[in-house]
Order: C-alpha cells, then sequence, then structure tokens
C-alpha cells in the first residue's frame, strides 16, 4: 500500500509539471491552495488506479500494435489513460484534470508524465 501512495505522489507531482509544460492540458477547480493541492492528489490516485487496472489489459490487447510500431504505441497508451482520468474527473465531479484534445495535449502530457516519473525514478533508485 505505501508503494502505491509513494508511486502516486509521484505521479501527482509529475501531472503538475506536465500542466505546467503541456499546453491544453489543466486542473480544473479549486480556489485555495490547498483545494488545488487536493484535486492534484485526487486525480493521481484516480490516475494511479486507471494505470493498476484498465492500463495491463488494454496492453495485453494492443500487443500486436507493440510489435508493428516497435513500442510507440505505449505513449498513446499513456495518453488513452490520461483521457480516461479525465472523463472520470469530468463526470463525477466539476473539478479534477482536463484534457483539451487527444491529439497534441494528452500525447505530449504523456511523454512529459513519463519523462518526469523516469527522473524521479532514476533520483530514488539506491545505488548498486
Amino acid at each position: 500500500m505505501s508503494a502505491f501512495l509513494i508511486r502516486s505522489a509521484f505521479t501527482g507531482f509529475a501531472l503538475w509539471i506536465a500542466t505546467l509544460i503541456v499546453p491544453g492540458l489543466d486542473f480544473v477547480g479549486g480556489s485555495t491552495n490547498a483545494q488545488k493541492f487536493g484535486i492534484v492528489v485526487v486525480v493521481a490516485l484516480i490516475f494511479g488506479v486507471v494505470n493498476a487496472f484498465i492500463k495491463p489489459v488494454v496492453q495485453i490487447l494492443s500487443i500486436p500494435l507493440y510489435i508493428l510500431t516497435l513500442g510507440l504505441i505505449h505513449v498513446v497508451i499513456n495518453a488513452f489513460m490520461l483521457e480516461i482520468t479525465a472523463w472520470i474527473t469530468r463526470n463525477t465531479t466539476h473539478w479534477g484534470l482536463q484534457v483539451d484534445s487527444f491529439f497534441w495535449s494528452a500525447i505530449f502530457g504523456a511523454i512529459v508524465i513519463s519523462l518526469v516519473g523516469w527522473a524521479l525514478g532514476l533520483l530514488l533508485k539506491e545505488p548498486v
């Protein structure tokens, strides 16, 4: 459970960085800093649950596309997970993640989130 929470904290940070860099990817709602922080935390948890349950199924179903595109479909699948997270937050609340367009906001957002997550993973990895 603690590994999921640590990973969610990294994801929240990566999502926040992505909203700063990528136009069309924003957090909606919250008037105070505490509310905005809470929104980032909840969106990160939802994104983590989506990645834990939906992403493996999509990856298994898209094995031929992984082979055909030499793995580049992974970026599209990550963008699709961002879209699903935005859809969940948009349809259940009036706050959360907003993605303006799949092409290019979600694609660039997925790339930024992957790079920031990778960099955070490198920083926290123990030396061998």
